[in-house]
């Protein structure tokens, strides 16, 4: 679990240092160059970059919420789709992220077929198509 109140500070403080560095550049800076900006177009640019902030706060927020997947052998069992034809390797989705994948059996899968993961080597998931018992193989 992330500490909310720490991330809540550092994106307040983090929106005020950009909203500044704006007022500056339009103030300041933009002038020396002959650029002058109305004080209604700063405010309607403050409320712009102001509302960008809070979009992505609260996008980072969602995304530090979410559980970890404490290890990969925790996926063993998960059903998902190919994104690609494994042929033998190609990518799987499991939960919104794409997982590199291998076809356990050596054989195509086609894509957007559903797949069971069972097994996993190194940063690869093993996956088989739902008929396919792992008993029933002969090598």
């Amino acid at each position: 679990m992330m500490p909310s109140k720490g991330y809540t500070v550092y994106s307040i403080l983090t929106s005020l240092l950009w909203e500044a560095i704006l007022a500056v550049v339009v103030l300041l800076a933009l002038p020396q160059f002959g650029v002058h900006i109305s004080l209604g177009a700063l405010i309607v640019l403050m409320i712009v970059l102001g509302t960008y902030c809070g979009a992505m706060y609260w996008l980072g927020r969602n995304a530090l919420k979410k559980a970890p997947v404490l290890s990969l052998k925790a996926l063993v069992g998960t059903k998902c789709k190919t994104a690609t034809m494994l042929s033998p390797r190609g990518y799987v989705r499991i939960r919104g992220e794409l997982w590199q994948a291998r076809s356990n059996s050596g054989t195509e899968i086609g894509a957007r077929k559903e797949v069971i993961v069972e097994g996993v080597e190194q940063m690869t998931l093993l996956v088989r198509l739902p008929g396919n018992d792992a008993a029933g193989k002969t090598r």
